[in-house]
């Protein structure tokens, strides 16, 4: 790498957010050189009108990874800044990831134009994503309601739910509302588009949601590991694994939620499958991240 230092990220707001995380966690395990930001647009960001829903998982693979990934590659940059919740399940045998950053708030939050939770939605309300997980989720807890799917990124969605006399809501993750500022916990926000009310939902996450990962060339991988969160490293181990296992990606309709209880590592997940199926939903524990996917992956 030489005495530079580069990181690529995709270009909105909170791609940005998070790569200046990522910037003061590298500083002091490379004195001496300050990381540059390379925007990088991904075929996701380029492709508004792709459905995330409706496309096959073969489809939607690597949307907001391969481009970053061909960078690193190229050795245009060292260093691609992820939402790990966003890459597939494998990368070239080239690349890894090198380390992962504290783990934020793992929650999904609904956000409404009138205060309401999800139980209090009116028959036929109009839920907006373009998530696969959040759908299946909210429609096995409210089969009654509708699902819209809307792209975007923080404020595109905020401004579509505000325009759109049909939705009643949309979902986002409570990690990235954070790292732009903005507190779901209060159950107000505010934006240039206007007041909106939220609600914490009650449904498992995404693989990898909340943290940001770190993926350089194998070969630069021990320069980056100093800046590793063992913790969080634990838990995407154990994410990542099962998600492998499922031979699945970030379009896979699954939710996971970890946790440490003393030594262990508990892992729990809701699985869905062909619509109308009931999910199934299974809780694993152990000492070993990738023997506690595979316990779990049996138990599914």
């Amino acid at each position: 790498m030489n005495q530079r230092l580069v990181l690529g990220t995709r270009g909105s707001a909170l791609a940005l957010a998070q790569s200046r995380l990522a910037a003061a966690a590298l500083r002091p395990h490379f004195p001496g050189i300050e990381p540059e930001t390379r925007i990088i647009t991904t075929s996701g960001d380029r492709k508004h009108d792709l459905s995330l829903i409706r496309s096959t998982p073969s489809g939607a693979k690597g949307l907001f990874t391969k481009e970053l990934e061909e960078a690193l590659l190229s050795g245009t940059i060292d260093v691609a800044v992820h939402s790990c919740k966003d890459m597939p399940g494998e990368m070239p045998e080239e690349l890894t990831i090198a380390a992962v950053l504290p783990r934020a708030a793992t929650g999904d939050v609904l956000i409404t134009r009138a205060p309401a939770t999800l139980a209090d939605l009116p028959r036929g309300a109009v839920i907006g994503t373009s998530s696969v997980r959040r759908a299946r989720q909210i429609l096995w807890k409210r089969p009654d309601l509708r699902i819209e799917e809307i792209r975007g990124n923080v404020q595109t969605r905020l401004r579509k739910l505000r325009e759109s006399a049909s939705l009643a809501g949309t979902v986002l993750a409570q990690a990235g509302l954070d790292r732009l500022g903005v507190r779901p916990e209060t159950g107000v926000i505010e934006s240039e588009h206007g007041r909106f009310y939220t609600s914490l939902l009650e449904i498992l996450p995404a693989i990898g949601q909340g943290a940001i990962a770190l993926q350089t060339r194998r070969a630069d991988a021990p320069r980056f590991a100093p800046a590793n969160h063992e913790p969080t490293w634990r838990a995407i181990r154990a994410e990542r694994e099962l998600m492998r296992l499922l031979a699945g990606d970030c379009n896979l309709p699954v939710g996971v939620a970890s946790r440490e209880e003393g030594t262990q590592l508990v892992l729990e997940a809701i699985l869905f499958g062909a619509p109308g199926e009931p999910p199934r939903h299974a809780i694993a524990r152990g000492e070993t991240p990738e023997a506690v996917a595979l316990d779990l992956f049996r138990h599914l």
